[in-house]
């Protein structure tokens, strides 16, 4: 038996020829390498977009308004979301929570104490509490409360410092003093009117609008109204990815507008995923090239051979023992490509965990399940494949 197993094996090894294992070796290997890093990249490319360490929370939430044309100057009523309109946002698969945002049906001035000489008009909005960025205990309000809890946008208070306060040569005023400082609120809707004190607890970086309790914009609304629930103007939602391009396309083909500077990773995200999809389907056509190559090679090994393949048949040997040797020569090859293209991978993902951590964006230094998956899928592929040549070209001989 043992001499029967060294002359096959010369035999075998005399139709292999270098060159071409080496090519057959060679467009396997990147073949194998391409896809890997296209699987790997997506995956890591999912981390940076929604990995908590990566997250930046006030990104999560927009708010949306009509873009105001000149075709609707002057009809507010085109301004506001329907009940279609609001029902189409709430189901769409990139919004995770949905609120209103409740706008003051009355006037409302303030003024400073003292000698600020501070009066100005302006308007409140509110949102739901679960929106809302600043946690303070103080944010609550009941019919009995004279003081109403106000909430700034953190824009508001940059803007008179670095713009009014600088060009008119005023104060700057730090968030603490403005805290400290109590405002007189007046409400009034024609004869009606009614004094509170306005106190602010907290900047918003969500939110650029004067906020108040939903609980006082109720009251308010009930008593200075004018009676009718108006439909809101703006509406804010929370959606896991403000760059999603299914959400940027959907506000645009809507006539919608939000903070642009939240979505404007919308494009590079699709170049991205643009680029990942090439390199995969690269990879993928290479190795379906890279298979049939191995095919080929095979099948000029088992030609090449014919005669003394076909003289051992004659002699006794079955085609299925042919077949089973002929595998044990190639099937080593395989795993061992497969695993130098997961190790290869592993070294890259190790070192791009490390550069990208230098800028603050965090992945995993260890490959993905789902890379080392394919790694097996694939080699579990080419055997199949080159199985089927093997039988194929033994029978045909035999």
């Amino acid at each position: 038996m043992p001499s029967f197993y060294q002359l096959l094996k010369k035999i075998i090894q005399t139709g292999i020829g270098r060159a071409r294992l080496i090519m057959a070796t060679a467009g396997l290997g990147i073949a194998m390498i391409l896809l890997l890093i296209a699987i790997q990249a997506h995956s890591d490319f999912d981390q940076l977009l929604y990995n908590q360490q990566n997250a930046n929370e006030s990104a999560d939430f927009l708010v949306i308004n009509k873009k105001i044309t000149n075709a609707m100057m002057g009809q507010r009523g085109q301004s506001m979301f329907t009940a279609a309109e609001i029902a189409d946002i709430r189901q769409q698969p990139f919004v995770e929570a949905f609120g209103f945002i409740t706008s003051n049906q009355y006037k409302v001035t303030a003024a400073a104490p003292g000698d600020l000489h501070f009066y100005t008009d302006m308007f409140f909005e509110s949102v739901p509490d679960s929106f809302i960025d600043v946690k303070n205990e103080e944010w609550k309000w009941t019919p009995a409360d004279n003081t109403i809890p106000i909430i700034l946008p953190n824009d508001f208070l940059n803007l008179y410092n670095f713009g009014f306060a600088l060009s008119q040569d005023l104060p700057q005023i730090s968030q603490e003093t403005v805290k400290a400082i109590p405002m007189k609120i007046t409400i009034s809707q024609g004869l009606l009117t009614q004094e509170f004190t306005g106190r602010i607890v907290g900047f918003s970086d969500r939110i650029s609008s004067f906020l108040v309790p939903g609980s006082f914009m109720e009251w308010a609304n009930g008593k200075f109204g004018n009676g009718v629930v108006a439909s809101p103007s703006r509406v804010i939602i929370k959606t896991k990815d403000p760059s999603n391009p299914a959400l940027v396309k959907y506000l645009d083909d809507k006539g919608y507008n939000t903070n642009q500077d939240k979505i404007k990773y919308s494009k590079t995200k699709m170049i991205v995923q643009t680029i990942v999809s090439v390199i995969g389907f690269f990879g993928l056509t290479l190795l379906l090239f890279a298979l049939l190559v191995f095919s080929m090679f095979i099948q000029l090994v088992v030609a090449s051979c014919k005669k003394e393949i076909q003289l051992l048949v004659t002699l006794g040997t079955a085609p299925r023992q042919l077949q089973r040797y002929l595998m044990r020569q190639f099937v080593p090859l395989y795993i061992a490509i497969g695993i130098v293209a997961l190790l290869l991978v592993a070294v890259l993902q190790w070192w791009a965990s490390k550069e990208l951590a230098i800028h603050d964006m965090i992945i995993s230094p260890w490959i993905a399940a789902g890379t080392g998956i394919a790694t097996v899928i694939m080699i579990v592929l080419v055997y199949v494949v080159n199985r089927i040549n093997v039988r194929e070209s033994i029978n045909e001989i035999s």
